[in-house]
C-alpha cells in the first residue's frame, strides 16, 4: 500500500482568543480529492495557506511524502509574468498549452495584473499551477471569476486526474462531480465522510440526528443524578468519588449543542405593480463589441431570471442599464413606478477596515423594518445574519472574505427591496448561508435578477434563463441552466446525426453500384415503410416539445416532464434514422 502524500496530526490554529481549529488530524491519500466544507470565517482558507506552507500553525505536525510537489492556487491569486518566465522550457510549453485551452492569449498573459479581470488572473494563476504538474493540488475556491464554459472544462479535467486534490469551493456540482471525500469542519473539530457531496448532506445529518439523540439521553440521566448531587450533607458525605467524577463528566455531554448557526432571511418586501419594466429596441456596444442589438423584453411580476454566458458578453453591462447605472446607445427601458431596486454587486462593497460591523449597519438605519408592524435595532437585525454581539464590535478588517459577503448582502436586504438584482451573489459565501439564501429567494415576493455561474444555485431558484451567447446574441430559455444544457447537448447530438447521414447520402452512389443486385426483403420492405411513419411521428413530437420549451407559458413541471423526454426521443430518433438510412442503400 502506498504511503499517504500527506499526514496532518493535532494541527492547531489560533487569531488573538479566537480558535479557528484544535487538534484536528487527517490524511490526504494519493489521487484522492477532497473536498473541504466550513462555515465561513471557521479558517477553511487558513488550513489550507497552512498546509501550502504560506501560514504558520500554532502547534501539532503535518508530514509530506518525500519529494512530494504542491501547488497552491489561492482564493484572490498574484500572477508574476516573470517569474513564469524563469520557468524551464518543459514547464513553459504546458503552461502555454493551458492558456490555449483557457482561451487566454500570451499577449494578455504577459500584462501587469491591475490592466486585467478578475476571471483572466484566475485562468492565468491555475494554468501555472497546473502547468507544475504538482503531487498535490490545494485549491481556494477555483470556480470564482470563472464562467460557466471554463468552470465545466476544469470540472472534467479535475475529475480524470491522477493528482490528490484538497479544495474549498461554494460550488455543489464541482464539488459532487470531482471529490470522493468531504472533510467537515465545525466547532473546531473535523468530520471525514468518504463520499461525494450528496453521501456527505445523507450522512452528516445521520451525525447529528444521532449527536441530539446522545445529548438526549445524557439530560436524562443528568436529571437523575443531578438530583442525587443536590441530596442532603450527610448522603453527600458517602458518595463514592468516581460517581462526583462521571457527573462532571456527564454534565458537559448534556450541555453540548449542535449550532446550527443559519441566516434567517425573513424581510418582509415592499409592494410592486404589474409593470416592472419595458425593454423596446435597445442596443449597446462598446465599439465593435456588441453587447445588445435590438433587445425587447417585457419583465412580469414576481419573475425569477437568470442570466448566464461566457465573461465578457455583456451580462453585469446589461443589469447596469437596467439600474441607470450604464447608459444604452438606443432603444428604450422603461421602469415601472413602484420597482425599488436592491443591488448586489462584486464591486459593491465600500466598506472601510477601521469601521465596525454595527456602524455599517447604522449608517444605513437604527431600525429595520421587518414587515408586519416589526421592527429590529441594527444589533437584533445582525443577529439574524450571524453576527453575534461580540462579532458586531468587531472591525471590518477581522472579517473574513465570507463574512465581509454576508455583511453587504444584510445591507442591501435591510432597504426591503421589491426587484433585487444579484450579480454573482454565490462567491464566498459558505454552502449554509448559501442554502438559506436560495429558501428565501424561493419565496421572495418580488422580482428576481441572478447572473450566476454557480449552477446548482440557479437551478434551486429560477424560473427561466438568459443566455448570453455574445455579440448581441441573446437566448431566452423557459428553464433551469441544467435543462437548457440538457436541451443544447441533444440538439448538438441531433446535428451530428443529420451530418453523418448526409455524409452518407454523398456516398450513396458508389454504394449503389457495388449493391445494385442487393434488393430489399419483403419483410425490410415492411420495416423501411414502418420507419418513415415512425421517424415522421417522432419528429412531430420533438418539434411540438421544443415549440413548447421556447413558448413561455408551459409551466415548470411540464417542462421538467419534457426535459426528460427529450433526451430519449433523440436516442430513438437516431436510432431509426440510422436503420432507415442502412435500410436506403437497398430500395
Amino acid at each position: 500500500m502506498a504511503s499517504p502524500y500527506l499526514e496532518i496530526k493535532g494541527l492547531t490554529k489560533r487569531i488573538g482568543h479566537r480558535v479557528l481549529f484544535e487538534d484536528i488530524s487527517f490524511t490526504v491519500n494519493e489521487r484522492e480529492h477532497i473536498g473541504l466544507i466550513a462555515k465561513n470565517g471557521t479558517g477553511k482558507s487558513t488550513l489550507l495557506s497552512i498546509i501550502a506552507g504560506k501560514e504558520g500553525d500554532d502547534g501539532g505536525t503535518m508530514i509530506f511524502r518525500n519529494d512530494l510537489k504542491v501547488g497552491y492556487l489561492e482564493q484572490t491569486p498574484t500572477i508574476d509574468a516573470h517569474e513564469i518566465a524563469g520557468k524551464d522550457e518543459d514547464f513553459q510549453l504546458r503552461y502555454k498549452q493551458y492558456l490555449t485551452l483557457m482561451k487566454i492569449t500570451e499577449e494578455e498573459a504577459n500584462r501587469p495584473a491591475e490592466q486585467l479581470s478578475g476571471g483572466q488572473v484566475k485562468r492565468i494563476a491555475l494554468s501555472r499551477v497546473l502547468a507544475g504538474e504538482p503531487d498535490l493540488l490545494i485549491l481556494d475556491e477555483p470556480t470564482n471569476h470563472l464562467d460557466l464554459e471554463m468552470i465545466e472544462w476544469l470540472e472534467n479535467t479535475l475529475s480524470r486526474s491522477t493528482m490528490a486534490i484538497l479544495m474549498v469551493t461554494h460550488d455543489r456540482y464541482f464539488l459532487d462531480r470531482i471529490c470522493s471525500s468531504i472533510i467537515e469542519m465545525d466547532n473546531s473539530r473535523i468530520y471525514p465522510y468518504k463520499g461525494n457531496y450528496s453521501y456527505y448532506l445523507e450522512k452528516r445529518q445521520e451525525r447529528i440526528d444521532n449527536m441530539n439523540a446522545e445529548i438526549a439521553r445524557a439530560n436524562n440521566l443528568y436529571r437523575t443524578e443531578l438530583e442525587w448531587m443536590r441530596s442532603t450533607p450527610c448522603a453527600r458525605s458517602s458518595k463514592a468519588r468516581y460517581r462526583i467524577e462521571s457527573f462532571y463528566e456527564l454534565e458537559k455531554r448534556a450541555k453540548q449543542r449542535i449550532e446550527e448557526r443559519n441566516v434567517r432571511l425573513e424581510m418582509g418586501g415592499t409592494y410592486i405593480g404589474n409593470k416592472i419594466f419595458v425593454a423596446e429596441h435597445v442596443c449597446k456596444a462598446f465599439g465593435d463589441r456588441v453587447i445588445l442589438k435590438d433587445f425587447n423584453y417585457n419583465f412580469a411580476r414576481y419573475e425569477k431570471l437568470g442570466i448566464v454566458g461566457n465573461n465578457g458578453t455583456g451580462k453585469s453591462t446589461f443589469v447596469k442599464m437596467l439600474l441607470s447605472l450604464e447608459p444604452h446607445d438606443s432603444g428604450t427601458i422603461d421602469i415601472g413606478e413602484t420597482v425599488r431596486f436592491g443591488y448586489y454587486s462584486q464591486q459593491g462593497m465600500t466598506f472601510k477596515d477601521d469601521q465596525k460591523v454595527i456602524d455599517v449597519v447604522r449608517d444605513i438605519a437604527e431600525y429595520v423594518d421587518m414587515g408586519n408592524g416589526e421592527k429590529l435595532s441594527a444589533g437584533q437585525f445582525l443577529q439574524h445574519f450571524l453576527f453575534s454581539p461580540e462579532e458586531q464590535y468587531s472591525y471590518i478588517y477581522k472579517l473574513s472574505g465570507g463574512e465581509k459577503r454576508r455583511l453587504y448582502l444584510c445591507t442591501v436586504l435591510m432597504k426591503a427591496p421589491n426587484f433585487l438584482i444579484l450579480d454573482e451573489p454565490t462567491n464566498d459565501l459558505d454552502i449554509v448561508t448559501l442554502q438559506i439564501l436560495e429558501d428565501y429567494l424561493k419565496n421572495f415576493r418580488g422580482c428576481l435578477i441572478i447572473v450566476s455561474h454557480d449552477r446548482y444555485f440557479m437551478d434551486r431558484v429560477v424560473d427561466h434563463t438568459l443566455v448570453f451567447h455574445g455579440d448581441g446574441n441573446i437566448q431566452d430559455f423557459p428553464g433551469s441552466y441544467s435543462q437548457y444544457r440538457e436541451w443544447k447537448e441533444q440538439n448538438e447530438k441531433e446535428q451530428g446525426a443529420r451530418n453523418r447521414g448526409q455524409e452518407k447520402d454523398e456516398k450513396k452512389p458508389d454504394g449503389r453500384n457495388q449493391n445494385r443486385a442487393r434488393r430489399l426483403t419483403f419483410k425490410e420492405r415492411q420495416e423501411f415503410n414502418q420507419l418513415e411513419q415512425d421517424i415522421a411521428a417522432l419528429e412531430e413530437e420533438k418539434k411540438h416539445i421544443e415549440a413548447a420549451l421556447c413558448g413561455g407559458t408551459t409551466s415548470v413541471d411540464e417542462i421538467t416532464q419534457m426535459s426528460k423526454r427529450l433526451p430519449i426521443l433523440s436516442d430513438e430518433l437516431e436510432e431509426k434514422e440510422m436503420r432507415w438510412l442502412e435500410l436506403s442503400e437497398f430500395v
